[in-house]
């Protein structure tokens, strides 16, 4: 017994480094997120974007499948503890995305047939042009951390950031061509574009998949 807790006490050790490099990217995630969010939520209602709305409400997705993440992380020391919120959160980060794709598509839909053309934002489009940036770079830094541990809910974790970079770009693209060239409806239909990317993630966290690499093990 000794023996089997001194072996499991130099495997968590071998961990340390990698579970404290995560919870710092994720206070970071948490931290730029929900300055993401608000800005993006108060520039779309403003200007009537479903886009930079429908950016936002994943940014406050975002922060929510950070702070599962969060739990994930400190469980880890405990293998029992680690195998439960593996389960859990993987689960929870999936239904967040699902409840983001009703709420786009909704929004987009309404937002066509009513034919509302939204305001330009270049709060917005400034926004939307760091998170270009910044999100490629939190989302590798953070998979590294997911393979190194073998968590499929740090993957899915990473899958969000990463998704997170490439809704800014269908974003910007919409957000830009309404203010350079006055196409309304470019708007909605970036936001409905982000829908196979959404849906696909989603589905994938409630079936307990990831996009980590086989090597993946709670």
């Amino acid at each position: 017994m000794a023996a089997l807790q001194a072996v499991n006490k130099s495997v968590n050790n071998g961990r340390d480094p990698l579970v404290r490099r995560g919870i710092r990217l994720n206070y970071l995630t948490i931290g730029y997120n929900t300055v993401e969010a608000i800005v993006s939520l108060a520039a779309g209602i403003v200007a009537g974007s479903v886009a930079l709305v429908s950016f936002g409400v994943d940014s406050a997705i975002e922060v929510t499948s950070a702070g599962a993440a969060q739990i994930r992380l400190r469980a880890d020391s405990d293998p029992s503890r680690r195998e439960t919120s593996e389960r859990w959160t993987h689960r929870l980060i999936g239904a967040a995305f699902l409840l983001l794709a009703v709420y786009v598509l909704a929004d987009a839909a309404r937002s066509l047939l009513l034919r509302e053309p939204p305001e330009s934002s270049k709060v917005g489009i400034v926004l939307l042009a760091l998170s270009v940036v910044v999100m490629p770079v939190l989302a590798g830094a953070k998979r590294k951390v997911a393979v190194g541990l073998g968590s499929g809910t740090l993957a899915a974790d990473a899958a969000q950031t990463s998704l997170c970079a490439y809704l800014s770009v269908i974003a910007l693209a919409g957000v830009g061509l309404n203010a350079l060239l006055g196409w309304w409806w470019a708007d909605p239909v970036a936001a409905l574009a982000m829908l196979p990317i959404i849906v696909k993630e989603g589905v994938d966290g409630v079936r307990g998949r990831s996009s980590c690499t086989d090597g993946c093990r709670s």
